[in-house]
């Protein structure tokens, strides 16, 4: 392994994190004029059980942003492995993020039927990271579908998982 120092170059440093597996998110959000938003998120993970706390990292000029703070709201969308199409979808601007997907309402939030596990929740906190935000949300509701399997990024591109026996 070579050590780095500082300064590091970006792309190198955003090759050593992706060296680290993560499941593939799609935050969503509504305005009370019925307005959707939502954008695609791998920075994100469970934070406390009691109270039920999660967190993920948008980009700072990540367009869905300003929505999802004004209203203090928000679902996570765990993606399974046929939700590919969703995640670029959602990293894509000047596109219907909603089109081509069937989506549920959970009081006001959109909430993709095909997710593996999908989390409604308030804005806890909100902090400084960067060039990105850390979102705290408290889950309010949550749903699971175990059945299904994960989708994976690593290595800057999406994986499969292979459970042996």
């Amino acid at each position: 392994m070579d050590l780095m120092q500082p300064p590091f170059e970006p792309r190198h440093l955003r090759n050593a994190f992706g060296c680290f597996a993560t499941g593939v998110t799609v935050v969503t959000g509504r305005a009370a004029d019925g307005t959707r938003t939502g954008l695609t998120a791998n920075s994100f993970t469970s934070v406390s059980l009691d109270p039920p706390l999660l967190l993920f990292c948008p980009a700072n000029g990540a367009s869905a942003l300003p929505l999802l703070r004004q209203t203090g709201r928000f679902a996570i969308n765990v993606l399974d492995l046929d939700g590919q199409v969703v995640a670029d979808r959602f990293a894509q601007k000047g596109v219907d993020r909603f089109a081509e997907a069937e989506w549920m309402d959970w009081d006001g939030l959109p909430v993709l039927s095909a997710a593996k596990a999908a989390f409604a929740c308030d804005i806890h906190a909100d902090h400084d990271g960067g060039d990105h935000r850390i979102i705290v949300g408290r889950i309010t509701r949550y749903g699971l579908a175990p059945e299904r399997e994960s989708l994976l990024y690593l290595h800057g591109r999406y994986q499969r998982v292979h459970v042996g026996g």
